[in-house]
Parts: C-alpha cells; sequence; structure tokens
C-alpha cells in the first residue's frame, strides 16, 4: 500500500504540515538583495567637481606638456570620469577617453559586483556597452538585457562624463 493512502489521514496532515513550515522556513532565511551603503555617496559630488574641472586639472597632473593641448577642446587627449549613479544593485561609474573630440576609451570604475551574479551579468553587459558608448559616439546607447539598471547608470554617467567634457 502507498504511504499516503486514505486510511491513514494523520499522516497526509503531518507531512502536509511539514512541508509548508519547511518552504516557509526557506523563505525567511532568504536574504533580498540590497544596494550597498557606500560611503562614495558623500564622495560623489568630489568626482563630479574634479571631472568638471578636468581639462586643466586632470591633464595638468597627469603631465605638464598636456595642460597646453587642453586649452583647445577640439585637439588633444583628455580623460574625464563621469559621476557616480547609485542603482538598484550598486553604484557604476565611467570613464571616458576623449582624442580629437573623438570617444576613444571608455573604462568602467565602479560597477555591482557584489555577489557572482552581479559579476556574471557585468561581464557579459560592460563590454556590450562599452562597444556600443564607441560606436555611437555618444551616451545614446542601447540598455543590455539583463543589465537594466547597469545600463541605465552606465548611460547617465557616461552622459555627465561627456557634459564634463563639453561633448
Amino acid at each position: 500500500m502507498h504511504a499516503l493512502n486514505k486510511n491513514r489521514p494523520l499522516r497526509r496532515i503531518m507531512l502536509a504540515s511539514a512541508a509548508t513550515v519547511s518552504g516557509i522556513v526557506m523563505l525567511l532565511a532568504l536574504k533580498p538583495h540590497t544596494a550597498p551603503t557606500v560611503i562614495t555617496d558623500s564622495a560623489a559630488p568630489a568626482p563630479s567637481a574634479a571631472a568638471s574641472a578636468s581639462p586643466g586639472a586632470s591633464s595638468g597632473s597627469g603631465s605638464s606638456g598636456s595642460s597646453g593641448k587642453s586649452g583647445s577642446s577640439s585637439t588633444g587627449t583628455k580623460t574625464v570620469t563621469g559621476d557616480t549613479v547609485q542603482t538598484r544593485w550598486g553604484p557604476v561609474q565611467v570613464k571616458v577617453t576623449i582624442k580629437n573630440g573623438k570617444i576613444t576609451d571608455v573604462t568602467a570604475l565602479q560597477y555591482p559586483s557584489d555577489n557572482p551574479r552581479d559579476q556574471q551579468i557585468n561581464d557579459y553587459a560592460l563590454p556590450q556597452l562599452r562597444s556600443e558608448a564607441l560606436a555611437a559616439q555618444s551616451a545614446s546607447i542601447d540598455t543590455v538585457s539583463g543589465a537594466t539598471y547597469t545600463s541605465q547608470g552606465y548611460q547617465q554617467s557616461l552622459q555627465s562624463a561627456l557634459d564634463s567634457a563639453g561633448l
């Protein structure tokens, strides 16, 4: 005979109760993913202030010979750091290298990487976002499916860097 036959209703009640309690315990044990509390929130204005002063400040700190080139915005190479954008899964910040008025490189300085899933998503999304930005030569880039929040943060940080660079 089957263990859950109709002659033993108490056994069925006990098994159903045990399964329900186990399910509730497992649900309560799950910890929701929350955005990390990062001290960079208070430091976020500092990178943007440095980024807005970057034509003179960052090229002047990099090498004294570059400061002559930074006077004309259409020639020379400059590197600008965008604002830190807080997303649901963590901060996103990019650095843009501009040479002769064209975007030559985009590097993600900060991105969500608290757990293996974040790392997996961003290992896939960040190269796509970089290639889109280089192809578009602007912050008007497509969102990567599965990395919506990171994509939006990337676009906002990229736009702030481009605004600071005067593009």
